[in-house]
């Protein structure tokens, strides 16, 4: 379910940049604003997780005289209706969203409610959630999001009985990740398991060597315009050492051909022909569904490497840090909108979205995770979020969406040889500016 939302993000997002200024054409026009009904509507990505979501709307109805609806759009047309009816009559009192490059053009816009008067009021909005998932939806310095479901880091799965055959154990360091390799590949498995057909699982690898190899600062001094950063030596060193693992052979010669989102990477693990795969954290929910008994007995997990020299913490984490509610800046019950995001941090919330396998960033959740269907899992990802000194968005979505073709062309043409180092450099220097 978690895997769906991230991956249909990635799929329907082809916004260009007209469409902020499109946007702002139209939120200036006397149409725009939310329904005039009554009622406060809460549209959200539609999957398995409505059910969490029409409960908490439910318990907010059960006290409060403005009534609230649920609106869901199915996943595949989600973004691409919200942005259609966003300046609209119809547009959403509150609206489900992935925060960073997803947001920025309804800000840019003037669409959007700045969340500070709220959290003035309720400083819970903002306190009750870890800070590296609440700053994801912060933009020029302003709140414009409340995290609402769970939080998805990267982490690097394992295939547990593979590497104790070939006498490896899950690498804490790049030294010891290359080793690794070359004992899979002596034993005749493909070291990493890669679904480089979709493209977004190799970037996964980009984020996580560049934030080792720089630390957090190259991409964020990127993000907010500094093209001199992708040409910087750092990230230079980075794309060497991407370069180097993959000319050892780690992924196969048939990555480009294999995917994800068909299942086709995580079989590869779960069958013993791969020992890795580097995915977030759906990953474990993934393989229960395809393969239970692996799932229960031979998956492992750890965190990414260090990497010698390198400016990043051993405690930064990649990935989804998690998906927000944003409000409509021209929402006729501000007041209500504010009581129902008071829910988000709500015991009632955090336990109904664990029932369901999401991991809730609330500094409420640790009470609950041994009620989780996977405790120990479910401790191990909090843990490691709650710890890290940066969670950095995934590149395509901290990005504007304009950027995420760009973005994911330069990477699996990095890694397939088709283009070199400074093809790479020139490329996301020339991505779209946030």
């Amino acid at each position: 379910m978690i895997m769906r939302t991230r991956m249909s993000r990635v799929l329907v997002c082809a916004t260009t940049l007209a469409l902020a200024a499109s946007l702002a054409a139209c939120g200036n026009g006397s149409g725009g604003g939310s329904a005039n009904d009554g009622k406060i509507h809460v549209l959200v990505y539609g999957d398995a997780s409505n059910k969490v979501e029409k409960q908490i709307v439910d318990t907010f109805n059960k006290t409060s005289d403005v009534k609230a609806v649920l609106d869901t759009i199915p996943g595949a047309d989600y973004q691409q209706k919200l942005q259609t009816i966003i300046s609209t009559p119809k547009a959403p009192d509150i609206f489900f969203n992935w925060g960073g490059g997803s947001i920025q053009p309804f800000v840019k816009a003037g669409l959007l409610m700045p969340l500070d008067d709220f959290i003035k009021k309720d400083p819970g909005l903002k306190d009750k959630f870890l800070p590296a998932v609440f700053n994801s939806a912060v933009v020029d310095g302003k709140a414009y999001g409340v995290p609402m479901r769970g939080t998805q880091p990267v982490l690097l799965f394992n295939n547990k009985n593979v590497l104790d055959k070939a006498g490896v154990q899950p690498p804490q360091t790049w030294d010891q990740l290359l080793d690794a390799v070359t004992k899979l590949k002596a034993k005749g498995v493909t070291p990493i398991a890669l679904g480089g057909g979709d493209q977004w699982p190799t970037l996964m690898w980009f984020e996580y060597v560049y934030d080792r190899v720089a630390g957090p600062e190259l991409f964020q001094k990127a993000l907010d315009g500094d093209k001199d950063a992708w040409a910087s030596p750092d990230s230079k060193k980075a794309l060497g050492m991407l370069k180097q693992l993959v000319d050892t052979g780690a992924f196969g010669k048939n990555y480009d051909s294999v995917k994800y989102t068909n299942g086709a990477s995580p079989a590869l693990v779960a069958s013993g022909k791969a020992g890795f795969e580097l995915m977030g954290s759906w990953y474990y929910a993934q393989q229960q569904q395809d393969a239970k008994d692996f799932a229960a007995k031979g998956l492992g997990y750890s965190t990414f490497p260090t990497i010698p020299g390198g400016k990043g913490d051993i405690s930064d984490v990649a990935g989804n840090t998690n998906n927000f509610y944003s409000v409509l800046k021209r929402t006729k019950h501000p007041d209500a909108v504010a009581k129902f995001l008071k829910l988000m941090y709500s015991d009632e919330f955090v336990k109904a979205q664990m029932s369901i396998g999401n991991l809730p960033t609330t500094t409420n959740t640790p009470k609950f995770l041994d009620q989780s269907a996977s405790p120990a899992y479910s401790r191990f990802q909090y843990d490691l979020v709650a710890k890290a000194k940066s969670f950095q968005l995934s590149w395509d979505q901290a990005y504007p969406p304009a950027a995420i073709t760009p973005i994911h062309q330069a990477v699996q043409q990095f890694f397939n040889g088709q283009m070199d180092a400074d093809g790479f450099i020139k490329a996301m220097q020339a991505l779209p500016a946030k």
